[in-house]
């Protein structure tokens, strides 16, 4: 079980003590015991499911109107180039 501890802490960029990998151990151990019992399920008729409940798309459409603000807008931007944002070029 230590080395499952290990492997969870490096995934989660954990520096863990060698007292936390005790303590953790166990709860780790009950956890997966728990992920087994799920494996006991009969899932062949249920379908996949991306959500537990139902979702609809909650978005609006989009709709372009002009800015009024735009000298009070870009007064607070650091760098401005016609009427527009000068952000750094970020392109490797």
């Amino acid at each position: 079980m230590q080395i499952d501890v290990e492997h969870v802490a490096k995934l989660a960029r954990l520096g863990l003590s060698a007292e936390e990998k005790k303590l953790f151990g166990p709860q780790l151990s009950a956890i997966l015991g728990y992920a087994a019992n799920l494996n006991q399920l009969e899932t062949k008729e249920i379908p996949p499911t991306s959500h537990a409940i139902p979702v609809k798309n909650v978005l609006r459409d989009d709709k372009v109107i002009p800015c009024q603000n735009v000298d009070d807008i870009l007064a607070n931007a650091p760098d401005v180039a016609e009427h527009m944002f000068r952000v750094p070029r970020i392109v490797e």
